[in-house]
């Protein structure tokens, strides 16, 4: 007997054995980096994040913090002092909302009627799958059941069984000949 084979008598759960400590080791990585979360961000990187989420009400598709604009580098000061004054982020998108409405927002709300874009193509998803659901049901119901086939039927005409069984004597002819 070779001795790779010896080993695989000695050890027969190895490979089972080394995948149970590779999905352990996994599920531990990451409880802990769950548990541990992100480190705070600094403060500037605080401001980025706001600005971000806050479109330039003079610039065309910016974000505050993206912008050149001299409004958008106000706005970005105001989010630093209100930052430093302790106010959440969202008591900050809260008051440029206020000021500016929902057009500041660089995605919109999930209430009201700007809402919809996060739940419509669930529910155009959910219409389609209840049609199609529904549409396959009837097609079924419409489909007609197999009938045994009977032996004495034929589908060709009597004709046409003449005009098969005369090719097939010429095959054989020719096959003979």
């Amino acid at each position: 007997m070779t001795a790779a084979g010896t080993l695989r008598q000695a050890r027969p759960g190895l490979p089972g054995l080394l995948v149970l400590m590779a999905l352990v080791a996994s599920v531990v990585t990451l409880a802990v980096v769950a548990v541990s979360g992100r480190p705070p961000a600094s403060q500037a990187q605080r401001v980025q994040q706001i600005a971000a989420g806050l479109h330039c009400p003079i610039c065309k598709d910016l974000s505050v913090a993206d912008s050149p604009a001299p409004l958008a580098q106000q706005m970005r000061q105001e989010i630093a002092q209100k930052l430093a004054a302790g106010q959440s982020a969202g008591q900050i998108r809260a008051s440029f909302v206020a000021a500016y409405g929902d057009s500041v927002l660089m995605s919109p709300p999930r209430q009201g009627i700007a809402g919809a874009v996060y739940y419509l193509p669930a529910g155009v998803l959910a219409a389609g799958l209840i049609a199609a659901v529904t549409l396959l049901r009837r097609w079924r119901r419409r489909m007609p059941e197999a009938q045994p086939a009977d032996p004495g039927a034929s589908a060709l005409s009597e004709p046409q069984l003449q005009a098969v069984a005369r090719a097939i004597a010429r095959l054989r002819e020719e096959e003979r000949g």
